[in-house]
């Protein structure tokens, strides 16, 4: 089997980007309905100041509900290597194994928003290859905490390909399918890695955290973008079996406001 075969063929599943939006019981309410309706992961934005730290959060979404749990992602401009690997670690044994480490450079400039030095995108990546391995040193034999990598160009492409479990592209407003099409398909087989993509608009309507407000919905549309789903549940389905066939993806991470909207596609695709 080639490797578009077998990436057309790889299971589905569905993560739900759920900070904290509202009081804490709604969003426990949140967390409890997300995991009923099927989802296989929640996932915490690091957003530091805007939410609460992503370690206790996620560990207090382990105790609510029986699903898997996910940094979505780390900023490894924020973040030092050993630090973030024990974090990870600690959250893989405290949830017996149902935690997914995401990690990813970091928007431009977010250190600097939050009085940090610069770090040059060549630091980002090795303090990402740093954090693998030291968390591959504390997992030790006996444990394996999945790594998911936020990739842009081709240099963290590589570095993906070489230690990371599932890979998620990195997705502008201004990519359309056949550009999005053609960069996936590039990306180098050999391993199978779970290839996964987000999804920041579904409808008329933006997901937090996972782009800007002012996301112009129709011109996504018009531009044939992958980071929009329709709204209906019908036409969202279809959307996401095309892009399994057609380009590889597999794993599909939304946010929490579509998670009701999306349920009937999670219910019917989910382990597909």
């Amino acid at each position: 089997m080639n490797d578009q075969a077998r990436r057309a063929t790889r299971p589905f599943r569905f993560g739900v980007v759920a900070p904290i939006g509202s009081d804490l019981p709604t969003w426990r309410d949140r967390v409890r309905r997300i995991a009923d309706s099927g989802y296989s992961t929640l996932l915490m934005p690091d957003v530091p100041t805007w939410q609460p730290a992503i370690g206790p959060t996620l560990a207090t979404a382990a105790a609510l509900a029986d699903l898997r749990i996910g940094s979505w992602v780390y900023a490894a401009a924020l973040r030092e290597p050993w630090s973030t690997a024990w974090e990870a670690h600690s959250l893989s044994v405290l949830t017996e194994g149902r935690f997914e480490m995401g990690i990813g450079a970091g928007r431009p400039g977010i250190e600097v928003e939050l009085g940090l030095p610069v770090v040059s995108p060549a630091e980002r990546r090795a303090r990402m290859r740093e954090t693998v391995a030291v968390l591959r040193t504390f997992d030790g034999p006996d444990l394996h905490t999945p790594v998911v990598m936020a990739v842009s160009g081709p240099k963290s492409q590589a570095l993906a390909l070489e230690v990371a479990d599932a890979v998620t592209f990195v997705l502008s407003p201004e990519n359309d399918r056949v550009e999005t099409t053609n960069r996936v398909r590039d990306f180098p087989g050999g391993r199978d890695i779970e290839l996964g993509q987000h999804v920041a608009a579904v409808g008329d309507g933006v997901a937090p955290f996972m782009a800007p407000p002012n996301l112009d919905t129709a011109a996504l549309r018009a531009a044939d973008s992958l980071v929009i789903l329709p709204s209906d549940p019908a036409a969202a389905a279809e959307e996401i079996q095309r892009r399994r066939e057609e380009i590889g993806f597999s794993y599909f991470v939304i946010g929490a406001d579509f998670a009701d909207t999306l349920a009937p596609v999670v219910a019917k695709l989910a382990g597909q």
